[in-house]
C-alpha cells in the first residue's frame, strides 16, 4: 500500500466512524462497535482516532449528544425527559447533571434563561444591545471545504470530517480558519434540503482530493455579529440581525451566501465561552 493510499483508508474509516456516530446518537454506542465500522482493533483504533480528531471517542459522542440536546431545549417545547431519552441518556438525574457541569445551567433552566432567549421579540431593553455590529471589508477568500446536506445543527459532522483529513496531512496550526457557509433560509427551504459547507482558510494553498472542494468565499463589505455561548443559540441571533438590525440600518444583503467564522474549537471550549462570528454580505 503507497502512502498516498494509506491516507485515503485512514479517512475512509474516519468518515464511516463519523457517520456512524451522528446516525446513532440515540443508541448506544459501544465502542467496541465502532472499532468494527472502523474495520480495525479496539485497541488500535481509538488511539488513530484521538491522533486525527483530537479528542477521544467518548469526548465526541459527549459533546454531539448535548449539542443536540441544547438544540432541542432551545428550538423545540420536547420535554426535557424525552430529550434526556433521544440524547442516549438512561435517567433524567444523570442527563441534567452533565448539561449543568457543560452549559452551567440545568436543562430547564437552559431553556427558560439560555442566551437563545435574549432575543424573543418583543426586543426591549438591554437585549437590544447584546450584539455589536460592526462593518468591515472581508478579503475574497478560498476554503478547503467538505459539502454538508441536510440541518444546518449537523454541519459537525462534515467539520469532524474535514478536521479529520487536515490531522491525517499535519495541516492543523495556530493559523488555521474555522469557517461554516450557508447558500439557503431554514426558514424557505425544508430542513433535508438545506445546503452547507464546512470549510478551513489555511494559509497556503494545498492539493486536496474529493469530497474535499474548494469554495470561494465573496470579498467586499460584510456586517458582522460577534455571538458568544452555545451554537444551538444562534439561531435568535440570526433573527435579530435580519428582523430587527438589517431593516433598521441602511445597508442591503448582497447576493451572496453568509458565513460564520468560528474563533475557538468546541473540543476544548465551554459551549458557554464559544465564539462565533456571523458575516452578513452587503451591497
Amino acid at each position: 500500500m503507497n502512502k498516498n493510499t494509506s491516507w485515503q483508508d485512514y479517512q475512509d474509516r474516519l468518515r464511516r466512524v463519523i457517520a456512524y456516530i451522528y446516525d446513532h446518537l440515540d443508541d448506544e454506542l459501544d465502542l467496541n462497535r465502532l472499532a468494527d465500522v472502523a474495520c480495525m482493533s479496539p485497541y488500535h483504533w481509538h488511539r488513530v482516532y484521538q491522533a486525527l480528531c483530537g479528542e477521544t471517542i467518548a469526548a465526541t459522542v459527549k459533546r454531539l449528544r448535548l449539542h443536540r440536546a441544547a438544540g432541542y431545549l432551545a428550538q423545540t417545547s420536547m420535554a426535557v425527559r424525552d430529550i434526556a431519552k433521544r440524547t442516549g441518556y438512561a435517567n433524567l438525574q444523570s442527563f441534567t447533571r452533565i448539561f449543568n457541569s457543560v452549559y452551567g445551567l440545568p436543562p430547564a433552566q437552559y431553556r427558560k434563561r439560555g442566551s437563545h432567549t435574549q432575543f424573543k421579540t418583543p426586543l426591549k431593553g438591554r437585549a437590544r444591545d447584546m450584539y455589536d455590529i460592526s462593518i468591515k471589508e472581508i478579503p475574497k477568500m478560498k476554503a478547503i471545504t467538505i459539502q454538508h446536506l441536510g440541518s444546518y445543527m449537523h454541519i459537525g459532522k462534515a467539520f469532524d470530517v474535514l478536521y479529520g483529513w487536515l490531522g491525517a496531512h499535519n495541516l492543523i496550526g495556530p493559523d488555521t480558519r474555522s469557517v461554516g457557509i450557508y447558500y439557503d433560509d431554514p426558514g424557505s427551504v425544508p430542513e433535508d434540503k438545506l445546503r452547507s459547507r464546512a470549510g478551513v482558510i489555511l494559509s497556503r494553498e494545498v492539493t486536496i482530493e474529493p469530497p474535499l472542494e474548494y469554495a470561494e468565499i465573496r470579498g467586499g463589505r460584510y456586517a458582522v455579529l460577534t455571538h458568544k455561548g452555545p451554537y444551538a443559540n444562534m439561531r435568535g441571533a440570526y433573527e435579530w440581525l435580519y428582523g430587527e438590525w438589517l431593516p433598521k440600518s441602511g445597508q442591503d444583503a448582497a447576493d451572496a451566501p453568509i458565513f460564520e467564522e468560528y474563533l475557538n474549537n468546541p473540543r476544548d471550549t465551554q459551549p458557554t465561552e464559544l465564539l462565533s462570528e456571523i458575516c452578513l454580505p452587503l451591497t
